[in-house]
């Protein structure tokens, strides 16, 4: 499969144009982290460099095709002198499949405070889930066999009263990343879209179910590392009318939290 590197290398085009790579995959519609990724750095691109991003917003309009190359269009929204904006709308033949907003910051000082990680296994504690399949790995892993993906066992999740579908994973990319942040927070926007949904599934085992990511937003709160061990705190408080909305709060290593995300999805009981 691609490299989360060769995924985020954007050829431009012109000013505000620019262009993703046909990336190596076994899926047959583009996956949908590949997309706001891109999309983010199409965004990035864009802004100068004092300006870091701090959310995004986007809809998957359309599935993607995996077989042609996205082009991603960058609108200049807003220009301050703390915050900037930009909109991105990824295209494939002619009709846009992804829109995104993305707001950018200087930062500035103001109060503090964070959510702590909750109890959890140690990573080293849990089984590589490529290791622990084995020639029988899913396709999934093997699509993002780059990532070190471990699962808590349901059984040692520390449930919360009245959240019914909880789901907990650690992750990290396998090699070593390049040591600019802004690439960091692209691949994170990669990487958030993964596993997500599966949370709404937790307490529906064994039900067959179409699942598509409908919107995502995600929140960089504090830097990290995307090739460090973070852990992806999940849960679905809601899922009805063939939709799950999931949400997610990622903690570093350290136990402090530094992103969040929000997604709604598609879970569309299977036809006969």
């Amino acid at each position: 499969m691609s490299s989360i590197e060769e995924i985020l290398e954007l050829e431009q085009l012109e000013k505000d144009i620019f262009r993703g790579i046909v990336a190596d995959t076994m899926l047959t519609r583009t996956f949908g982290g590949q997309v706001a990724g891109q999309a983010l750095v199409s965004a990035v691109r864009t802004v100068e460099p004092q300006y870091r991003v701090h959310s995004l917003h986007g809809y998957f309009l359309r599935p993607g095709n995996p077989t042609i190359p996205t082009v991603f269009l960058v609108d200049r929204i807003r220009d301050g002198r703390s915050f900037c904006t930009r909109r991105v709308t990824g295209v494939q033949d002619g009709q846009a499949i992804f829109t995104m907003s993305a707001s950018f910051h200087v930062g500035d000082a103001g109060i503090e405070h964070a959510d702590r990680i909750p109890p959890v296994p140690d990573p080293e504690d849990l089984p590589d889930t490529a290791q622990a399949v084995g020639e029988e790995l899913s396709w999934e892993f093997r699509e993002w066999s780059d990532w070190d993906l471990r699962f808590v066992p349901q059984e040692s999740i520390s449930r919360r009263p009245g959240v019914p579908a909880q789901q907990q994973v650690w992750f990290r990319y396998r090699g070593t990343l390049p040591e600019d942040p802004v690439f960091h927070i692209c691949t994170l926007a990669y990487m958030s879209d993964m596993t997500l949904l599966g949370s709404a599934q937790v307490p529906h085992a064994g039900v067959r179910v179409q699942q598509a990511s409908l919107d995502h937003a995600l929140w960089f709160l504090r830097p990290f590392r995307a090739d460090e061990w973070l852990l992806y705190d999940q849960s679905s408080p809601s899922a009805g009318f063939g939709r799950a909305l999931t949400q997610g709060r990622i903690f570093d290593r350290s136990g402090v939290i530094v992103a969040a995300v929000v997604q709604e999805g598609l879970t569309r009981l299977m036809r006969e």
